[in-house]
């Protein structure tokens, strides 16, 4: 069979909820920002039941949304312009706060939210840095597996052609049968999620000190990589690089798991 006999999942969603115009604006809130929003919405409330277990202040669940929005989109749109298109933002500095174009990276998303996790840390002694990345570790991963959902209705970071069954065939961008590689990250990303929830449900308070943390990255970017090798090249120097530069990000990311993992592991063997 070929490929146009396999592929029978035509993929063309308006990437657009709807579009009214009111006194001549035009409003159109997308998919991928209602998906963006629902992880945060649902990542709020795991962390108000986090903090009403553990006897954390409510009240400063508001700070840290902030943090973590703000930190998230700093740090995704500066890493898309540092890490893809350098050259492009530097020659057009403007266009970098443009991001209704398009245009935010993980790995930046990630750098950012630590840094903001970091922030808010520093002036509450009862809500230590790794502990917040132990728990923030849980609707992080959700968020993650709604984001890529949104990449999918936004027909963007494309997989490489395939003849398998359930290739998508994104015809807002082309006639070729490519893998979903934003539905296996989804999908993994939410599993990752279920992981690292029934993992704090067996813990709860007495979760080792960067275990979830380190599980959270080393699986995270363990399937980033992997994943990574169905995606189609997401800037042009990509092609001349043996690995993506998302493959290249992760290894770092990947390493600082590992070393979470090995902490966790060393202090809960101490204490046994």
């Amino acid at each position: 069979m070929t490929a146009s006999v396999l592929s029978i999942i035509q993929w063309s969603p308006d990437p657009s909820i709807f579009r009214i115009t009111v006194w001549g604006l035009t409003i159109e809130p997308r998919w991928y920002g209602l998906l963006f929003a629902l992880g945060f919405l649902i990542g709020f409330y795991i962390m108000r039941g986090v903090f009403r277990k553990e006897d954390k202040p409510i009240p400063d669940l508001d700070f840290l949304l902030i943090y973590l929005v703000a930190g998230t989109i700093v740090g995704a749109r500066l890493g898309h312009v540092l890490f893809y298109a350098p050259g492009y933002y530097f020659a057009n500095p403007v266009e970098i706060l443009w991001i209704q174009k398009g245009g935010l990276a993980s790995h930046g998303g990630l750098i950012g939210v630590l840094f903001a996790i970091w922030l808010y840390s520093r002036r509450r002694d009862d809500q230590p840095f790794v502990w917040l990345l132990d728990r923030l570790s849980v609707p992080v991963a959700l968020t993650g597996a709604f984001i890529r959902l949104g990449n999918l209705f936004n027909s963007e970071i494309l997989g490489t052609p395939t003849d398998l069954p359930w290739a998508f065939v994104f015809t807002l961008r082309d006639t070729i049968p490519r893998h979903p590689a934003q539905l296996y990250e989804s999908i993994s990303y939410f599993l990752i999620f279920l992981f690292l929830g029934a993992l704090y449900r067996r813990y709860g308070e007495d979760t080792p000190r960067g275990l979830l943390f380190g599980y959270f990255m080393t699986l995270i970017f363990g399937v980033r990589f992997v994943i990574e090798f169905v995606k189609a090249s997401q800037a042009h120097f990509e092609m001349h690089l043996l690995l993506s530069m998302g493959q290249l990000l992760s290894i770092p990311a990947l390493l600082i798991g590992v070393y979470f993992l090995w902490q966790a592991r060393r202090a809960s063997a101490q204490t046994a």
